[in-house]
């Protein structure tokens, strides 16, 4: 079966390695010692360069690294309006180095002042040398990022005294941001969402029901709202979710198989294919892939992000095998990548530049054994 535009049997989830220079610059731009024109041009200098690296390893599908951002989700959610960043979160999941995301809440009406992604969007396009079989993407946080970690005192009530009109706003905020992106030339974009996965976790799911209720209600609460964001997309532009369960340092922060959530996901969530973490026990068996449609994909992240060592090629390949069983389609409908990306927040995963690009070239030796040179097919 054909593959969804801009979807490759050797893909990826996004976020890549931070150069150490570009690391330093960001903490003395925070400092108030360079100004953020100044950051913007290191930034523009290696992100050109990670561009050209990755298509010189055998990568169709290219992204900025996520070298603009320190989280993967606030600094595309601060830009909202209506949205402040006050304090951190708090967590029973203690991350290593005790650091916390950062803790956004709703403070006003939910706006969409002004494009995000699209100046960054012109810039990576601005580097890939042959369009014609490399495609731009853009990584942005799903819609259910602002909510799932928040509660009820966290949404100002004046702006929204009951939670219907919040997810309306929500939504269209990130219609708004896709039809920029889209009128830009955009034609892929991946949502990333850990609160799906977090909702497979018995512990975190429990804790979601004391802030939200129910956690079957929240979970097709969640398709309604990301179906909602993505609603208006032309048939030409690609959505793609990813689902993880933590990546910071190479740590994890919950674990279980997706069986919670998997109707849903697979039956009630309108994107074209799936990134999804499988790259150790704390995703769980490849069961709940029988949900799956015989027209979707699932880009399937056995190989793992987390560690150092390469994976084993054997071992991979017999997991694909064993994954495609499920599939309607067997391996027509899977792809290849990393549980997740190389660099969530902008430390790092423990492990070095060179080590990541000798994975990434691993996995596009194994994709084209499975399924031949031509990774488009």
């Amino acid at each position: 079966m054909p593959l969804p535009a801009g979807v490759y049997r050797a893909d990826q989830v996004g976020s890549l390695l931070r150069p150490k220079d570009l690391l330093a610059a960001r903490d003395e731009a925070a400092e108030g010692k360079i100004t953020a024109a100044q950051l913007r041009e290191l930034e523009d200098k290696y992100i050109a360069d990670v561009v050209q690296k990755q298509q010189a390893v055998g990568l169709r599908a290219v992204t900025d690294g996520e070298f603009r951002r320190r989280w993967f989700h606030v600094d595309f959610l601060k830009h909202l309006s209506g949205i402040e960043q006050r304090g951190a979160m708090q967590s029973t999941n203690i991350s290593i180095g005790g650091t916390m995301p950062p803790r956004l809440v709703v403070v006003d009406k939910i706006g969409h002042p002004a494009p995000i992604q699209v100046d960054d969007f012109h810039f990576l396009e601005s580097h890939i040398t042959d369009k014609s079989s490399v495609t731009t993407k853009v990584c942005i946080p799903s819609p259910t990022m602002i909510h799932f970690r928040n509660s009820r005192e966290t949404i100002d009530e004046a702006a929204y005294p009951t939670l219907e009109p919040f997810f309306e706003d929500l939504a269209r905020v990130f219609q708004e941001e896709l039809d920029d992106l889209y009128k830009a030339g955009c034609r892929f974009v991946q949502l990333d969402d850990t609160n799906l996965a977090y909702l497979c976790d018995p512990k975190m799911r429990a804790e979601a029901e004391q802030r939200h209720g129910d956690a079957n209600v929240l979970t097709r609460q969640y398709a309604a709202l990301i179906n909602a964001a993505i609603s208006k997309r032309p048939k030409d532009m690609t959505i793609g979710i990813h689902l993880c369960r933590g990546n910071h340092r190479s740590q994890w922060f919950a674990q279980g198989g997706y069986g919670p959530v998997a109707e849903v996901l697979f039956k009630e969530l309108d994107v074209d294919v799936y990134f999804l973490e499988y790259d150790d026990a704390r995703s769980g068996d490849f069961s709940p892939l029988r949900h799956l449609p015989p027209h979707k994909i699932v880009v399937l992240g056995v190989l793992t992000s987390k560690k150092a060592a390469l994976d084993d090629r054997a071992q991979i390949i017999s997991r694909l095998r064993e994954a495609a069983t499920f599939c309607p389609k067997g391996l027509d409908q899977l792809c290849l990548s990393h549980q997740c990306g190389f660099s969530s927040t902008s430390e790092g995963n423990d492990l070095s530049e060179e080590e990541q690009w000798e994975k990434l070239r691993l996995e596009v030796d194994i994709a084209k054994e499975v399924w031949g040179d031509d990774l488009s097919v």
